[in-house]
């Protein structure tokens, strides 16, 4: 009996989450410098899904492009939610989180571009634009009661925009080609969605059925499907009832366990599968290493923090509630976890260029690495002296 106790508050518990991911990054760097490296990157590349509605695919596309759809439709929900009726319900604080994300993708592109202009590694200036927003909720909520609801609030909507942000840039400059026409189908249920919406119906169903058409469509436009997951989330009917609860927390509720304890434990296996190569360490000292892990570590810091300053200082935004500017400090290094979209753009840089490949990743690793520890380390001791000083 006390076993299952002991379960069910680690399945509760937002902590808990955070550990699994970290264990899972763990456990997939030491299958891909293992034996094992072979036959799990061959399980990855396995084609599976129906031939004639165009749907095969690698096992690591299903849970890059599917998958991570759904966990961008649990963030939405909850960023809409606090639109509607939380921390980001007026415009100064809804807009801090689009001011931030600006700077953290204009920032740390000059700094690259400053580390690498006119070499062969300039096209890779995307590279640290990106936030991976799975790994950075994981590492703040990790911390617990210790931040303040609005800063996890903060960082999930500047990640929402980064990664929207990022997924633009690969639209229009890494892109070799878009689908117009599944453009135009996708603009079409999206218009459908909302009507849902307008119409006020309140079955989710309604909602999921055009949700999976709206991904298949901008899977197949060649703009990266999990911006159908934020599209969707909008959609979705809520309210500022406190006695009935509204579509959008119905289905936020139901998607909590899953995505926390399945789809990011999952996309964490799939994404840090990377094997180390000798000439990964030198590469980390070459012009797309120090511009890699400076505009993601400092670009991050500085681009987030400035526009944020400048934004607040102009009275367009505020501060998030009961926050300070040392706990945005340890946001804007926690937005410099890179990971997946990162390592994405990197792909899509240097295509065909396994060498130049495998240093970016590598770059990336060890800059999300740093981010991620200096991020959880300020925080953490912030709030630390915070408690001791009301202690006294």
């Amino acid at each position: 009996m006390k076993l299952s106790i002991y379960f069910k508050k680690f399945f509760e518990s937002s902590q808990s989450s955070g550990i699994l991911l970290i264990f899972c990054v763990a456990l997939a760097l030491g299958i891909a410098n293992s034996s094992l490296a072979e036959n799990f990157q061959n399980f990855l590349d396995r084609e599976i899904g129906i031939n004639i509605f165009h749907l095969r695919y690698p096992v690591s596309i299903w849970i890059n492009d599917g998958l991570m759809a759904i966990f961008f439709l649990l963030v939405g929900l909850e960023i809409k939610r606090e639109v509607v009726e939380g921390e980001l319900s007026s415009f100064k604080n809804a807009s801090l989180p689009i001011f931030a994300a600006i700077g953290g993708m204009i920032i740390p592109a000059i700094i690259f571009t400053l580390f690498n202009y006119g070499t062969k590694y300039s096209n890779g200036w995307g590279i640290p634009m990106a936030t991976d927003i799975a790994f950075s909720l994981a590492i703040i909520s990790m911390l617990g009661k210790k931040v303040p609801n609005s800063i996890k609030i903060f960082l999930a909507a500047l990640a929402i925009v980064d990664d929207l942000g990022a997924i633009l840039v690969i639209a229009i400059f890494y892109t070799d080609q878009i689908h117009w026409m599944y453009i135009f189908l996708s603009l079409g249920v999206s218009v459908l969605l909302f009507l849902l919406n307008y119409f006020k119906i309140k079955t989710i169903l309604f909602y999921l059925i055009p949700g999976v058409f709206l991904w298949y469509f901008l899977h197949h436009s060649g703009i990266h499907a999990t911006i159908a997951g934020v599209v969707l989330a909008f959609s979705i009917p809520t309210n500022i009832s406190t006695t009935e609860i509204s579509p959008l927390e119905k289905l936020e509720h139901q998607l909590h366990f899953p995505v926390s304890f399945l789809i990011m434990p999952i996309f964490a296996l799939t994404n840090t599968n990377i094997t180390f190569t000798n000439g990964m360490v030198n590469g980390l000292f070459s012009g797309l290493g120090l511009g890699i892990v400076c505009g993601l570590v400092l670009g991050k810091l500085i681009g987030i923090n400035l526009f944020s300053f400048i934004a607040i200082k102009s009275k367009i935004s505020s501060l998030p509630q009961n926050s300070s500017w040392t706990q945005m400090l340890g946001v804007g290094l926690l937005a410099g976890i890179g990971f997946t979209m990162s390592i994405f753009i990197a792909l899509l840089s240097f295509k065909g260029e396994i060498q130049i490949q495998d240093e970016a990743k590598f770059a990336i690793l060890i800059a999300s690495f740093i981010a991620a520890i200096s991020g959880y380390i300020v925080l953490n001791l912030y709030s630390s002296e915070i408690k001791e000083t009301e202690e006294d």
